[in-house]
């Protein structure tokens, strides 16, 4: 005998199917609400407390003499306040630098002794050259190719030039982009003296200046160092200038 479904067994079973389907998208919505006691990303706090000039003394000390003006920002740490301390002692981790996002340490020799460390930042505000325009590669660059632009100097890397005399007969490694920071590795002096070429040297030391002639052993480039062939047989090494003159300072 055959058996027999009736309009509501369809309905049931599609319905119970229905629902296994609909079961794990629920789970998947319901982990996407936060929970009434889940704090959104809060931004720490500024720091404070004894521990706080504390802290700043150390960075301002490690920072004398940085060029720009420096800008000291001391946050709470994400574990919450510090325990109390009459006299906190900061120090900063080894090999760890005053430059950018630092991890400052803060000693407490009290009854109960306790270390903890505070987030910090260090902005030296300076300023360093950027591209003025497009610049091509295999480019010399002249005044109006660069400009001088102010930022967070530890934002950039390290080999941004910062100094107008750094830029003095460049050429463009690679093009850069106009806005662009310049950086030492994308700059390559300008060959101005050629191999075997008839060069002058000059020679500078407490109270005397002496110029003489010699030959150049290699190509060199402004601001680098040469080895040059006196008429004699000597050899000597100079730095070349920007007109072509190897000096040296003995």
């Amino acid at each position: 005998m055959s058996s027999r479904t009736s309009p509501e067994d369809h309905v049931d079973s599609s319905g119970r199917s229905a629902r296994r389907l609909l079961q794990p998208l629920m789970l998947l919505v319901l982990a996407a609400v936060p929970l009434p006691n889940q704090a959104a990303g809060q931004v720490p706090a500024p720091l404070t407390g004894p521990a706080r000039p504390a802290i700043e003394r150390l960075l301002a000390s490690r920072t004398e003499g940085l060029p720009g003006k420096v800008e000291i920002t001391i946050l709470t740490p994400l574990s919450g306040a510090l325990p109390p301390c009459e006299e906190p002692e900061a120090f900063l981790p080894a090999h760890a630098k005053a430059w950018g996002r630092v991890s400052v340490g803060v000693r407490c020799n009290s009854e109960r002794p306790w270390v903890r460390y505070v987030p910090a930042h260090v902005a030296v505000m300076g300023h360093y050259h950027v591209a003025a325009r497009d610049i091509s590669a295999g480019q010399n660059l002249t005044p109006a190719d660069t400009r001088v632009q102010e930022g967070d100097l530890t934002a950039l890397p390290a080999s941004v030039i910062s100094e107008s005399s750094q830029l003095t007969g460049m050429t463009a490694l690679n093009s850069i982009a106009s806005g662009a920071p310049l950086r030492r590795e994308l700059l390559r002096g300008m060959m101005i003296i050629q191999q075997g070429q008839n060069i002058k040297v000059v020679s500078k030391g407490s109270g005397f200046v002496v110029s003489s002639e010699g030959k150049a052993l290699t190509d060199a480039a402004f601001g680098a160092v040469i080895q040059v062939r006196m008429r004699g047989g000597q050899l000597l090494s100079g730095r070349v200038g920007a007109n072509g003159v190897v000096e040296r300072s003995d």
